[in-house]
């Protein structure tokens, strides 16, 4: 098996096994949700595409960011305590962010697509063991100019090292993580826009026993959990 890792900006009609990650915050918020009993996620680009969905489908639920903070309009932002509690049984969502979203919808010629983050970092690895690709390309979605990405550099690198058969340092991911340009933005109060809790439930390494793959359903991008 071939492993490769890639920016969002090299994303380029890749039609194997695509990896997206987005550890801080939208694919560790996915997660959470789908815990919360969320039925499905539609993943979309544009704050006014999430909108009009839902106005087309008035039982879903928005949820994300643009810039980071919670759009208006949004039933919840991209923090994945916010659906810590909730009872999310059945609920379809939308979701739009700056970086995860972005990486999975322009990887939608991938045969097998998943989005992930460490929560449910195992479970992405036994996927992907299950289906057995020649190639797996992981997308880091969080460098650019303002940003190292390294939260999902690290993440990639993980996944890397456990699909090698490799037993990586925990703790040396978890320092990556919290000492990236991302991380060291989470030292806000709980219910801040930046909360610390945010940080640390996404370091809740394999929280989750299920991988997140996503499907074209009649023209949608929908993510839904994946037990094996």
């Amino acid at each position: 098996m071939k492993i490769q890792t890639i920016l969002l900006e090299e994303i380029d009609h890749i039609e194997d096994t695509v990896v997206v990650i987005d550890v801080l915050r939208a694919f560790t918020s996915t997660a959470y949700a789908f815990a919360a009993g969320a039925e499905s996620i539609q993943l979309v680009r544009t704050v006014g595409e999430a909108l009009a969905i839902r106005q087309a489908q008035q039982d879903s639920l928005v949820v994300g960011e643009a810039g980071g903070l919670r759009p208006d309009g949004f039933d919840f932002g991209n923090s994945p305590n916010d659906f810590i509690g909730q009872n999310l049984s059945g609920r379809r969502l939308i979701q739009r962010t700056s970086a995860g979203t972005q990486g999975a919808v322009l990887s939608v010629a991938a045969r097998h697509l998943l989005a992930a983050s460490f929560v449910c970092a195992r479970a992405t690895v036994r996927f992907i063991q299950s289906v057995q690709p020649d190639q797996v390309t992981l997308v880091v979605t969080g460098s650019h100019t303002a940003d190292n990405g390294d939260e999902d550099r690290a993440c990639a690198d993980y996944l890397t090292a456990v699909l090698r058969g490799e037993s990586p340092n925990w703790q040396a991911f978890v320092l990556r993580v919290t000492e990236s340009e991302a991380g060291k933005r989470f030292t806000g109060q709980p219910g801040e826009e930046f909360d610390r809790r945010d940080l640390e439930n996404a370091l809740r390494l394999d929280r989750f026993s299920f991988a997140m793959v996503a499907h074209l359903e009649a023209s949608k991008l929908i993510l839904r959990p994946h037990r094996i």
